[in-house]
């Protein structure tokens, strides 16, 4: 634990990729050989469950520290970090253990079915025998918060160095959901050992936003231009006889679509489809929120089956018949895809359409108008490109529509986290309902730095009432608030929900009164909606 409370310090204290990759190296290569598979899976984001209440731990570290709770509470929202305040409160260190990084997560995994008492103990154990850094990490772990300023695709170059491997290769071993208990390095980065795991899907090609004007992309010619979907990527594999359908975030949802079942017998051993994974109905896709329900469902009815059905908009192939495609170009691979989708009857494998456009003043004319046309805009395919792994510049871009947009007055503030605790960086915006205003909006993205210090100041100066590390504020601020659809929602007090609300700009232009009202809301919906 020590090595890694080490690794996460060095990572933490640095902004430059090199040495956060360098710290992560000297970890692998120093690292208890048991240790390291755990880590491997915390690097990459598969945070272990909190087992036990925050509310528990806050009280049981407040009587270690002898502190009134009121204090503990304001100091918390001071620092602005729970693991942190709890580390910086507790008493010295009284004792000395030598936890592995497993024996902790395996503590953690115990803690679960344990009374309250007996987490109590094991926890504050733990507590006073550790130093504050180590403490800091593990009260990172327990409350389930845990996060390292590495991505994951430098965790793949990390391991890739250590282990003299192809970034490629680690990517793929690193896909799906895989236990740490039931794995090791040798198991996990064997260079066959994806040969083994037939179920596994290849690493996801992503596209960065179009930076650039089109016309700098070169002759048009060169493109593939398709429709931006809004459904769930996806990759249908079928090999060995058996079918695997996984979303983009590594989720295994062959369950959750049952629809695709039959492509296990009517697709050869071999294949892996990648697309976007849309409900779709009398030839046009369905809302989002119609996917998004259906995915929350446990149990899905053949009604149900039938009023949302599922297709897959295939936009490209990375294996047939066994074969790995994904180095050839982009022409080559859509041939192959569209014989398998011609000779698919089934109706459930459907080709995404290659637009035909003169010039790139179409295009963005298509764009701009994505949405009457059931998209969210463009994608941007060379022709030449081949298969990349992870999000790359240059063969690929999205090129999505402009945002929607409202103007909101600022109701409500909350402190930050970590190194934004003393800030007022998290906010609430409503619109009219008539003379009163209706909360529709959380959004903490989209200022500068200077705006969010000016925001700060005059929020400490204009607060109307505080609610723990929430205030209330005078409404005087109108704020243009971006977001990517919108629909009707009974969960929230405005009956309206927002896809990726963010800050567009602070409008120091208008007033308070001409911020937008709900009934602006529902016509959105109704737009979007027809």
């Amino acid at each position: 634990m020590r090595a890694f409370t080490k690794m996460f310090t060095a990572v933490d204290q640095t902004t430059k990729t090199n040495q956060k990759i360098l710290a992560m190296v000297e970890y692998f290569t120093f690292a208890k050989e048991e240790d390291k598979i755990f880590a491997v899976s915390i690097l990459i984001g598969n945070k272990p469950k909190r087992p036990v209440k925050t509310a528990e731990l806050k009280v049981w570290a407040a009587q270690l520290a002898d502190l009134p709770m009121w204090l503990f509470e304001e100091s918390y929202y001071t620092v602005g970090d729970l693991a942190e305040a709890i580390a910086l409160m507790l008493p010295a260190q009284q004792s000395e253990h030598h936890f592995t990084l497993k024996d902790t997560l395996e503590l953690l995994s115990r803690l679960t079915d344990l009374p309250s008492d007996e987490k109590k103990k094991l926890i504050i154990s733990y507590w006073m025998g550790a130093p504050l850094e180590e403490r800091f990490v593990f009260n990172k772990l327990i409350t389930g918060n845990f996060r390292m300023g590495v991505s994951r695709q430098l965790v793949i170059k990390a391991l890739a160095t250590y282990l003299g491997q192809e970034q490629t290769s680690i990517a793929h071993q690193l896909m799906g959901k895989w236990n740490p208990y039931e794995e090791s390095m040798a198991s996990m980065f064997s260079e066959e050992s994806h040969l083994d795991k037939p179920y596994l899907p290849y690493p996801f090609f992503l596209a960065y936003q179009l930076d650039t004007d089109a016309e700098n992309l070169g002759p048009i010619s060169e493109w593939y231009i398709e429709k931006k979907l809004d459904g769930i990527r996806g990759q249908i594999i079928v090999r060995n006889d058996g079918i695997f359908v996984w979303s983009r975030g590594e989720e295994l949802l062959t369950d959750k679509f049952p629809e695709f079942r039959s492509l296990q017998t009517s697709l050869p051993n071999g294949t892996v489809i990648d697309g976007e994974i849309i409900p779709w109905k009398d030839d046009i896709p369905l809302p989002f929120q119609v996917m998004q329900t259906r995915i929350g469902r446990k149990n899905i009815s053949p009604k149900y089956l039938k009023e949302v059905p599922l297709v897959m908009v295939c936009f490209d192939v990375l294996e047939w018949e066994g074969e790995d495609l994904r180095q050839k170009n982009l022409v080559d691979r859509r041939e192959v895809l569209k014989k398998i989708v011609s000779e698919h009857t089934e109706g459930k494998l459907l080709l995404s359409e290659a637009m035909e456009f003169n010039d790139w003043q179409e295009v963005a004319a298509f764009r701009k108008n994505a949405r009457e046309f059931h998209c969210e805009g463009v994608m941007l395919k060379r022709k030449s490109s081949t298969y990349e792994v992870g999000r790359r510049r240059g063969n690929w871009w999205k090129w999505k529509t402009d945002p929607m947009t409202v103007d909101g007055v600022l109701l409500y503030a909350q402190s930050g986290h970590g190194r934004r605790a003393n800030l007022f960086t998290d906010y609430t915006f409503a619109v009219w309902d008539g003379d009163l205003l209706v909360p529709f909006a959380k959004a903490y993205s989209g200022l500068t730095d200077k705006e969010i210090n000016e925001l700060d100041n005059w929020i400490k100066r204009n607060t109307l009432e505080k609610f723990g590390p929430v205030r209330s504020v005078r409404p005087e601020f109108v704020f243009e608030i971006a977001f990517e659809g919108i629909n009707s929602s009974s969960r929230h007090k405005s009956g309206v929900a927002l896809r990726f609300p963010r800050i567009l700009r602070w409008r120091k232009d208008k007033s308070a009164k001409a911020a937008n009202t709900i009934n602006d809301l529902k016509q959105l919906i109704e737009a979007q909606n027809p």
